[in-house]
């Protein structure tokens, strides 16, 4: 039997932290490119939000409304009342989020009701197509893109940082002098998620499995150092990542932001194919 749900009174409204995992798993396999960064801490870790980092939110039952809420509050599903029912939970303690992502048509309606309190933004990506692929890549693999290694983790860094502060706008090092960053580089690294190719010690080119459901793998930071772009690196490596999630039995998928018709571009030329819409809202 599941344990009974966690209420809490939002106004007149109720909403109940999910403790029934199979109601969750449902939910998440309907749609498992759209769910695939709260799918990947489910089955790592169970749906305990200690052991999740955040709580899964519900108002009428998960198969109805269900949203992710920790460092990044990831609605999964609902109408208009329970989106608006999240953001005011999420507004009744203070900001501990530092974006929302997710499906457009859920995450745009949720920061309308959050913006008066939270904003403005730093950012808002409205439109990000999200891209899938389940099949090999229809273009050439890099041969030389492969697994970095635990003592490659500085080199990695500096690509890393580089890439992080050009999508994002914010220095990962901010803060705690990048240790935290780092951790995370270090945790991809161990796990065998983050892909590069050097030249004479130096990453000219690289990818991570940024999230990994049992379904999916999604891709996240790919880069390419600014000497080498316009030589296909981009597309090539991305097509050795996809190709080994593929591989793994998974849907490789990504999203990307609609005004980089470069990278939609040679996304496309790997074989990926739009599934849907994502949006960003990134926060100070």
């Amino acid at each position: 039997m599941s344990a009974p749900p966690i209420l809490r009174l939002v106004g007149e409204r109720r909403v109940s932290v999910v403790r029934d995992a199979g109601a969750v798993w449902r939910v998440l396999d309907d749609d498992p490119i759209e769910s695939c960064m709260v799918a990947a801490r489910v089955a790592d870790h169970g749906i305990d939000p200690n052991a999740i980092g955040g709580e899964l939110w519900t108002r009428r039952g998960a198969n109805e409304s269900l949203c992710f809420a920790g460092a990044n509050i990831i609605p999964l599903r609902g109408g208009l009342i329970d989106l608006n029912t999240f953001a005011d939970e999420a507004m009744s303690t203070s900001r501990r989020c530092s974006s929302l992502v997710g499906r457009a048509d859920l995450v745009l309606p949720m920061w309308q009701r959050l913006e008066p309190a939270w904003g403005p933004a730093r950012d808002v990506r409205d439109n990000q197509p999200l891209m899938a692929l389940n099949t090999h890549p229809s273009c050439a693999i890099d041969t030389g893109v492969r697994q970095v290694r635990p003592e490659e983790l500085d080199a990695y860094l500096v690509a890393a940082i580089d890439m992080f502060i050009g999508e994002v706008g914010v220095d990962p090092r901010l803060g705690d002098g990048g240790r935290g960053y780092r951790r995370r580089v270090a945790s991809l690294i161990a796990a065998g998620r983050a892909w590069a190719r050097f030249e004479h010690g130096q990453v000219v080119f690289k990818a991570e499995v940024g999230s990994q459901s049992p379904a999916v793998g999604q891709i996240q930071g790919v880069w390419v150092h600014p000497e080498w772009r316009g030589m296909g690196l981009g597309t090539a490596g991305t097509a050795t990542l996809a190709a080994v999630i593929v591989g793994s039995g998974r849907i490789a998928s990504l999203y990307v932001n609609s005004f980089n018709a470069v990278a939609r571009a040679a996304y496309l030329r790997v074989g990926f194919a739009e599934v849907g819409t994502f949006a960003t809202v990134l926060l100070d």
